[in-house]
């Protein structure tokens, strides 16, 4: 922006233009009292020069006051001293030498100077007391006494316009928030059929999936003015604090309407009065009956659109919801595969592309990302090229930068030694080969025995489509993958050599069969109910579901039924890793010798026992396991922790 700052309205140079004037106020006054302090020109010297000199004869006249005395010597030089005590004879001194001297009267100031000195606490007194009624008065809130002043901050031109062609990948949401935007241009068309302006609109979903875009597009396309506030804004410790801001915010829209009022996380303020633990906070639930007032109470807002935001709906206060306050319920979802192509290619104008990076292949391979993960997918490619001095972001770029985003940044500084490679190896493999070998799981993207994040490797899926519901074939499939990892490092290296890598895994998989028994019906024995609610209140920070009320016999049967289904995804990978044992060796070979290999790598090496990397080389890794596995077996058996015996060795 080129526009030059006003600095009444800014806060740096209205503070040195402030002290400038105590500066300048300052050096006045001591100039004033410094004028008559001394003779101009003169030189002090001591009472005894003086006298020396009289004596001497080279004083020409003096002025004697009754606590300073000046004159002037033979040469023309003037001088002043201060008399010690009463000295009668200087007198007699002066007439025997033939010294001029005359009385000097002792000087008063003027009365200008003495109203001055008389006034001057009072003046002092009257700036300090000016300058803190003026920060009071202050509508930005931030005086002494402006507690009770909205913080709604109004955005303008200036500070960058969005509009509808800025929002990608969110049609359905963006298509019903267009009418907003007619309603404000042309109200007339609608109000000669009966229709009213909707009071206001809440926009639903997950944090980063654009809610405040779609606001400041509305006021974009409208072109009207826009207030943006944090429902945090509202609350304050001192009960009324709230209520008052409410009111402030709504005056100052109602002078600029028709306008936009923007309230960002409002569950912050509008969270269900009465609930939760004690007596409720009566400052948030004071600021939310003012908000419910000012939408929708005896005085009419003209003119005044409320736009919401919050991922938390649920927890809302029902009078905020009805017709009338919020006629509006828009969901913002995260985009399908066509959204985030689409968002993809907003934020790829900003940045000089390679030709061979492809936004649809970036947006199949990123399921689930939101518009700012999006975002800030780019910004990590664009980094990652600068860093390797690049002048284009090429599709390498891309692919590393979604690596470090969903798997985390690789963790090169850890030396891991040769058996922990090893078992991380076959830990993967074990996932990858059943994988394969069940039809239902998604297609591997990349294997990794690389440490990223917490973990000392991975095996990452990506769904061939976007998909919307959740079958019970891929969810036995998705506990067998699960598994994987830990048969495989039971069958190559031994019961008692089991590894607690497999903890995330567990933890899924029993979260998994959770889910189908207690929630989903999908447990024979359970029958279809729902045994536990799927979000329960939230106590010392923890959230968790809740069960619903039943008897001890029953909740025995959920973990019998629990442990069953886990145990039968351990079967199932079990039989196929025992099945395909040489992929298993073959591929956690080509791990420990390139580390990470691409999901075409993996089904070219199994299919054919070989691959083709990148550069053109052809590799065809040894089947021989890297290994020993000639453990004995000495017939005893252990119980494993899913109740089936497993040997010692394989």
């Amino acid at each position: 922006m080129n526009d030059e700052q006003d600095p009444k309205d800014n806060p740096w140079m209205k503070s040195m233009l402030i002290w400038a004037g105590v500066i300048v106020a300052l050096l006045l006054t001591v100039s004033m009292f410094g004028a008559n302090t001394g003779a101009d020109g003169a030189n002090a010297i001591s009472y005894s020069s003086f006298r020396a000199k009289v004596a001497e004869g080279s004083v020409k006249s003096v002025a004697i006051a009754p606590d300073k005395i000046t004159g002037e010597m033979t040469n023309g030089d003037k001088f002043a001293t201060t008399p010690v005590g009463s000295d009668p004879s200087l007198v007699n001194l002066l007439d025997e030498k033939g010294v001029e001297y005359s009385g000097k009267a002792e000087e008063s100031p003027s009365i200008w100077q003495y109203l001055l000195i008389q006034s001057l606490p009072f003046l002092l007194i009257l700036g300090i007391a000016f300058f803190v009624l003026r920060q009071m008065q202050k509508g930005s809130g931030s005086g002494a006494m402006g507690f009770g002043k909205s913080k709604a901050k109004l955005l303008t031109e200036k500070q960058g316009k969005v509009t509808f062609k800025d929002v990608a990948g969110i049609d359905e949401a963006r298509e019903e928030l267009e009418e907003i935007v007619e309603f404000l241009k042309n109200p007339s068309r609608f109000a000669k059929l009966g229709g009213q302006i909707p009071k206001g609109a809440l926009l639903v979903g997950s944090p980063g999936t654009g809610k405040t875009l779609l606001a400041r597009a509305i006021a974009g396309e409208a072109e009207v003015p826009f207030f943006s506030i944090s429902g945090s804004d509202f609350v304050e410790m001192f009960v009324g604090v709230g209520a008052s801001r409410v009111r402030d915010m709504f005056e100052q829209a109602k002078k600029n309407a028709p306008c936009i009022v923007f309230i960002d996380e409002i569950d912050a303020v509008g969270r269900h009065r009465g609930a939760g633990l004690g007596n409720g906070n009566d400052e948030r639930e004071q600021t939310l009956n003012q908000l419910l007032v000012e939408m929708d109470g005896f005085e009419a807002n003209e003119g005044i659109i409320i736009i919401a935001a919050t991922n938390r709906p649920d927890v809302l206060d029902p009078a905020l919801l009805r017709p009338g306050r919020f006629d509006r319920q828009v969901v913002v979802p995260r985009p399908d595969i066509d959204g985030r192509q689409k968002i993809l290619e907003v934020h790829m104008k900003k940045v000089p592309l390679a030709p061979d990076v492809d936004a649809r292949t970036i947006a199949r391979g990123t399921p689930g990302f939101s518009g700012a993960d999006l975002a800030n997918l780019v910004n990590e490619a664009a980094l990652m090229a600068a860093r390797r001095n690049k002048r284009l972001v090429a599709m390498d770029e891309f692919e590393a930068a979604k690596d470090k985003v969903m798997m985390g940044t690789e963790r090169k500084s850890m030396v891991m030694t040769e058996d922990e490679k090893k078992m991380t190896a076959y830990h993967e493999a074990g996932h990858a080969i059943v994988a394969v070998h069940e039809p239902a799981s998604d297609p591997i993207h990349k294997a990794t025995i690389i440490p990223r994040g917490r973990a000392l490797g991975m095996v990452m899926r990506l769904p061939e489509r976007d998909s919307y519901s959740y079958h019970r074939d891929k969810m036995h499939a998705n506990l067998a993958v699960s598994m994987g990892g830990r048969v495989a490092e039971e069958i190559i290296f031994g019961y008692d050599k089991v590894s607690s890598g497999a903890s995330g895994d567990i933890q899924y998989a029993t979260k998994l069969a959770r889910d189908m028994v207690t929630q989903w019906g999908m447990s024979d024995e359970m029958g279809p109910l729902q045994y536990e609610e799927e979000q329960g209140e939230t106590f010392l920070g923890y959230s968790q579901g809740q069960r619903v009320h039943m008897s001890n016999e029953t909740a025995m049967k959920i973990d019998s039924e629990i442990r069953g289904i886990v145990d039968a995804g351990y079967t199932r990978a079990k039989d196929v890793l025992t099945k395909h044992e040489n992929q298993l060796h073959l591929l956690a070979n080509a791990l420990l010798e390139y580390e990470t290999l691409s999901g075409e790598e993996i089904a070219s090496l199994l299919k054919d026992g070989k691959f083709e990397r990148p550069d053109g080389d052809v590799i065809q890794p040894s089947s021989v396991p890297t290994v020993g596995t000639s453990i004995p077996k000495s017939g005893k058996k252990h119980k494993g922790p899913f109740g089936d015996p497993k040997p010692q060795g394989a």
